[in-house]
C-alpha cells in the first residue's frame, strides 16, 4: 500500500511536513496546498517559499495547481519544471463556495466540455507527469460516469478521488459504491482519499476493495499523526514523539513569522486537528484558544502534555 499526505490549505505548509517528516515518516507522496496562477506571471511569496525544494529536502513533493486556464497551467508547470519537479497535480475537489464560483476545484466538474478541452490541452502541450485529485460531481454522484468517461481518455498519472460531491463539503459518508465504480472503470491507477480517521475505518475500507494499492490521509493524519504506524505496525504515538512533533512545528514558525499573534494563529489550526489525540481535553482546548501571548499558550501545551493521556480507544484522533 502507497500512503499520500494530502494537502490542507494553512496547515500542511513545509514547516509541517518536514516535521511530520523527520518524527513519523512513511509518506510515499507529499501533496502541497494548490497554487493558483493568475494573469501574473510567478509565484506568491507563500507559494514560493512552500514549493523550493531548498525547504522540501528529502520530501517525495508533488505540487499542486488551482486553475481552470490551460495556460496559466502549462506556465506554472514549467516554472515547476525548473525547480526540478515532474509530477504535477491538478486540483478538482476543492469544495470551497469562493473557489467553485470561479467553476475551478470540484466547480470545474459541471464543465465537462470545458474541462475536456481543458485536459486535452494540458495533456498535448506538456510532457511533466500530471495527476487529479477530484470530488464524484458538483451535484449529484451520477455525474462521475460521464467524468471518468473524460478522464480515460487522458494518460494521468494517477486518479485521487475524494468520493463526496462538492455540495457536500465534508458531510455525509463518502460514496464508496461510487468509488468502487472509479477503481473498475478507470483506465488510470486510482487512489482513494476521504474519512480515513482510524484503523477500523482503514480496514473496512480495505474489505471493501482488496485490489486498492494507493490511499490518501488528510485531516485522519493530522489529527493522529501516528496513523500509519498503527496501520502498519499497530502502534500509536506515544506522548513524547507528539511533544516533539509539537515542538518542531512550534519552532518553525516562530522562525519565520513574526509576533506572537501570527504563531499562535498557525498553533491553534495544529490543535484544531491534534487536540482529539487527548482524552478529556476540554479546559485545555479553551485555554489554547484564549492563549494571546507565547508563554501563556507554552504554559498550557506543557501542562497538557503532563496532565493528559492519549485517547485509549481504537477511535483516537479526529472524529
Amino acid at each position: 500500500m502507497k500512503y499520500y499526505f494530502a494537502p490542507l490549505e494553512g496547515v500542511t505548509g513545509y514547516i509541517y511536513r518536514n516535521a511530520y517528516h523527520n518524527l513519523f515518516g512513511q509518506i510515499d507522496k507529499y501533496f502541497t496546498p494548490f497554487v493558483s496562477p493568475t494573469s501574473n506571471e510567478g509565484f506568491t511569496t507563500r507559494e514560493l517559499n512552500d514549493i523550493l525544494p531548498a525547504h522540501n529536502e528529502g520530501l517525495p513533493i508533488i505540487p499542486q495547481i488551482l486553475t481552470n486556464n490551460a495556460e496559466y497551467f502549462i506556465r506554472t508547470v514549467n516554472a515547476l519544471k525548473d525547480f526540478g519537479y515532474d509530477e504535477i497535480n491538478l486540483n478538482l475537489g476543492c469544495p470551497s463556495g469562493t473557489v467553485v464560483a470561479k467553476h475551478k476545484g470540484s466547480g470545474f466538474l459541471s464543465e465537462r466540455e470545458d474541462l475536456d478541452r481543458f485536459l486535452d490541452e494540458i495533456f498535448s502541450k506538456s510532457n511533466a507527469k500530471i495527476s487529479i485529485k477530484t470530488r464524484i460531481g458538483k451535484d449529484d454522484p451520477n455525474e462521475f460516469y460521464e467524468l471518468i468517461k473524460i478522464f480515460n481518455k487522458y494518460p494521468l498519472e494517477e486518479l485521487i478521488v475524494h468520493p463526496r460531491i462538492q455540495k457536500d463539503f465534508y458531510k455525509n459518508k463518502p460514496n464508496r459504491e461510487i468509488f468502487k465504480e472509479a477503481l473498475s472503470s478507470s483506465e488510470n491507477p486510482v487512489c482513494y482519499n476521504g474519512d480515513i480517521f482510524n484503523v477500523s475505518q482503514y480496514k473496512e475500507l480495505i474489505n471493501e476493495c482488496p485490489n486498492l494499492e494507493c490511499i490518501m490521509l488528510g485531516r485522519g493524519i493530522i489529527a493522529n499523526p501516528g496513523l500509519i504506524g498503527e496501520i502498519k505496525n499497530n502502534k500509536a504515538a506515544d506522548k513524547a514523539t507528539l511533544k516533539a512533533f509539537h515542538d518542531a512545528v512550534y519552532t518553525g514558525y516562530k522562525g519565520i513569522l513574526s509576533g506572537d499573534k501570527n504563531v499562535l494563529f498557525k498553533m491553534k489550526e495544529f490543535w484544531f486537528y491534534m487536540i482529539h489525540m487527548f482524552a478529556e481535553n476540554d479546559k485545555y482546548v479553551k485555554k489554547i484558544r484564549k492563549a494571546n501571548r507565547a508563554n501563556e499558550y507554552e504554559a498550557v501545551v506543557s501542562m497538557m502534555f503532563n496532565d493528559l493521556n492519549i485517547e485509549e480507544n481504537n477511535l483516537r484522533g479526529f472524529k
